[in-house]
């Protein structure tokens, strides 16, 4: 009885902590007004009935808010009970969202939803070089125009746009972001987490559950008569061109992805990543079903197209159009252009990033209304990854030129709003240069720095904006700070694109000893865990540049958030 008593006598003086629920759409999201997403409050106990779970809106009942009631999930996995409301939207305001589970769990946020003026913009270009970084830049401009007496011969087509922002790039679980996270904030303007697509990532295992944020692309089908293009040179279900449509916790369900392209339908729909649209039947499908998509979408009305010459062959009147030219990622314009490398004997005819620009361009400005464009240079991000930089920079190079034409249309059309960004950075840095003609074994002593460094002996004498030459005998130091174990060859991979590191027999990765005998090769020790096979994405500030209607409102810094904020004002998106 006595120890009942101090039992007692403990909970009044010692009440137990109170427990936070988490509650979805997190805190301090800013939502378009009249936008789709759901709402969820995960609780940490397992409530004993739907009474004990209460959700309120600015103190007023959830469901009269909202105009519908959350369902309640008495257990998700043993891990506590939810609230679970689909397809939620709210005017303009501030809204301050309290839930409480019993007397034990209580959590708060604020939301501030926001309308959108009259629109300036009957256009949007959205141009992605995916991990698009500082020193990416300063290769190309130093390949594509060169450099006399410290001053640049000339600029990039990106580098004269005339209002510039940083953006930060943090997910809601990492300070390391990766391409679906990011491209998903410019997509949806709600934070996201590594790995994940359109969503907020909830506790449960199923990718397709977690609560949505509605995607630009199914905004434009829901809200008026606007084209949608979506163009890559990597796989269309890759992360950054998926985030256009999709909703799902895990980036590598693309055969999903492909589902929710097929839903939303983007009139031009051109890049790599065919495995994924054939049934399993097909050689060289990644399917698990039956289902041909490529058929599906044509079905639809759409016009197939699988290489360069068809689609340069493209009549006016083609329609909608579904453009196929890889199984996989495309390859750079470094093999595919001048060494014809990687996979080009295979697949000889692909077409180049611009001139995949200039048929989506000239497909969607014929809608009255207007039109979205979403375009990544994957490439720039996949060369990155292996370390690959000569890759990695060509396709800069080549990124530029799309942002060239895309700056030219503006020219002849005010209305139109151009973005220009990366998703992402890596640990790219040009240190120097490497001379082949200086005395010693080590290459690393060939190398410049400092008032060593000189000029590198690039020349363009076509003026196609590439290098002639990818090795000439003194060219760019350029190197990565974020490595796996490596051989570092201070040369061009001319033979076929880099790979780095392999798995040895423990399961870590280990320096790729087919570079090892390299001509003056070194090996590097990697600053990274051994279970990672390639260099990683890194927390620096992107640069942003724009031009056009609504073009000033960037600028300073921006939570990349925001770029979906500024490009829905544009469109008028949240009248």
């Amino acid at each position: 009885m006595k120890s009942m008593f101090l039992a007692l006598l403990a909970l009044v003086l010692f009440p137990a902590a109170t427990q936070a629920a988490t509650v979805y759409p997190l805190d301090q999201a800013e939502i378009l007004s009249g936008s789709r997403f759901d709402v969820k409050v995960e609780f940490s106990s397992r409530l004993p009935d739907p009474n004990a779970a209460r959700l309120t809106i600015n103190g007023r009942d959830a469901a009269q808010v909202l105009g519908k009631q959350p369902q309640f999930v008495p257990d998700e996995d043993g891990k506590g009970s939810a609230l679970i409301l689909r397809g939620a939207s709210l005017p303009a305001g501030a809204y301050t969202v309290e839930a409480r589970g019993g007397d034990a769990e209580t959590a708060r946020v604020s939301w501030q939803v926001y309308a959108t003026p009259k629109p300036v913009a009957k256009n949007v270009i959205l141009l992605i070089a995916d991990g698009l970084s500082v020193g990416h830049r300063t290769a190309a401009r130093l390949l594509s125009t060169g450099m006399t007496q410290g001053k640049y011969n000339g600029r990039l087509a990106m580098d004269t746009m005339p209002h510039m922002a940083t953006v930060g790039t943090g997910s809601v679980d990492s300070i390391a972001a990766d391409s679906a996270n990011t491209m998903s904030a410019y997509t949806t303007g709600h934070k996201s987490s590594v790995n994940a697509l359109g969503v907020y990532a909830d506790r449960t295992p199923d990718p397709f559950d977690d609560p949505r944020q509605e995607t630009l692309g199914e905004i434009l089908r829901r809200t008026g008569k606007k084209s949608l293009g979506v163009v890559s040179d990597a796989e269309l279900e890759d992360a950054t061109p998926a985030a256009v449509v999709a909703h799902t916790r895990k980036r590598a369900e693309k055969a999903a992805i492909v589902e929710m392209f097929y839903q939303v339908q983007p009139e031009v729909l051109l890049g790599g990543g065919a495995a994924y649209f054939l049934p399993k039947s097909v050689p060289g499908s990644k399917r698990k079903d039956d289902t041909d998509y490529v058929q599906r979408f044509k079905d639809t009305g759409y016009t197939l197209v699988t290489s360069a010459t068809e689609l340069k062959a493209l009549p006016d009147n083609a329609g909608r159009v579904l453009g196929l030219f890889h199984p996989g990622n495309m390859d750079g314009v470094l093999d595919r252009q001048f060494l014809k490398k990687g996979t080009v004997p295979k697949f000889p005819d692909q077409p180049d990033l611009t001139d995949m620009a200039r048929t989506a361009l000239q497909a969607l400005s014929r809608n009255p209304e207007g039109f979205v464009l979403v375009l990544e240079a994957g490439l720039v991000d996949k060369y990155s990854h292996t370390l690959d930089w000569e890759r990695s920079v060509y396709d800069t190079i080549m990124f530029d030129k799309v942002v060239a034409l895309a700056r030219a249309f503006c020219e002849k059309n005010p209305d139109t709003l151009l973005v220009v960004t990366g998703d992402h950075t890596h640990s790219i840095s040009v240190a120097g240069t490497v001379d082949d003609r200086l005395p010693g074994k080590e290459m690393r002593e060939k190398g410049g720095v400092y008032a060593k460094a000189g000029d590198p002996l690039y020349e363009d004498k076509n003026h196609d904006g590439y290098p002639d030459d990818v090795n000439p005998p003194k060219r760019l130091a350029v190197f990565f700070g974020a490595t796996p174990d490596y051989y570092e060859t201070f040369t061009p991979k001319l033979d076929n694109p880099f790979v780095p590191a392999v798995k040895d027999e423990h399961g870590n990765y280990i320096a790729n000893a087919a570079y090892k005998d390299a001509p003056g090769a070194e090996f590097r020790s990697g600053v990274l865990p051994r279970n990672e096979s390639q260099g990683v994405h890194t927390v620096d500030e992107l640069l942003l540049h724009a031009q056009g209607a609504g073009a000033d409102n960037f600028h300073g810094f921006m939570e990349n958030t925001q770029v979906f904020k500024i490009m829905a004002q544009a469109l008028g998106l949240g009248r």
